[in-house]
């Protein structure tokens, strides 16, 4: 399998204005892969200066981990879509991914997974309300909350999208420092 997620120029006809290309992607797609294809050899197949663009979003590459503890199949349609959560080894932070197909998708999420009493901070990157695979797969946000397990996600995937969320149990600064998530 070739296994090279972490493409942040989608469109090919940046680098040749004749090349019409592209992969059935979203720019948050590709950080969800990192979650939904399992490989222990994490790669960041783009240019460095694609990355230095988008800082932001690299920091999902940076922080996502390399290996497992526990891998939930939160719910899927084997061709279409796809939600799994994964704890990374031998820490307490949790990460999810999200994909779907040419179709774009809504869902309710559960983290019933996380441990009952703690806060996490959910750091949600997601697709923009105006991205898709074909006409802007570049366009996302990031978002921060508080969250805990009887949270319930609400995740809005593009056509050809994704979302990638770390979880992270938090500080009591945190706390404080961002909103709970509604």
């Amino acid at each position: 399998m070739d296994y090279t997620p972490g493409i942040f120029k989608i469109k090919m006809n940046y680098y040749n204005p004749e090349k019409k290309e592209q992969v059935h992607t979203t720019l948050t797609k590709q950080l969800a892969l990192y979650i939904t294809m399992y490989s222990p050899l994490q790669m960041a197949a783009d240019l460095p200066e694609n990355y230095e663009a988008k800082k932001d979003a690299f920091q999902f590459i940076k922080d996502v981990a390399v290996d497992w503890d526990d891998t939930r199949i939160l719910q899927a349609e084997p061709g279409d879509y796809i939600i799994i959560a994964r704890k990374a080894k031998g820490k307490a932070n949790w990460f999810i991914g999200a994909i779907t197909d040419e179709n774009a998708r809504n869902f309710t999420t559960a983290l019933n997974f996380l441990d009952a009493g703690k806060k996490y901070v959910a750091i949600i990157y997601h697709d923009a309300d105006n991205a898709s695979w074909n006409d802007n797969p570049e366009a996302y946000v990031i978002d921060k909350f508080i969250v805990d397990n009887t949270t319930q996600l609400q995740l809005k995937l593009a056509r050809g999208g994704g979302t990638a969320i770390s979880l992270v149990p938090a500080a009591a600064n945190e706390i404080k420092q961002f909103k709970s998530y509604k």
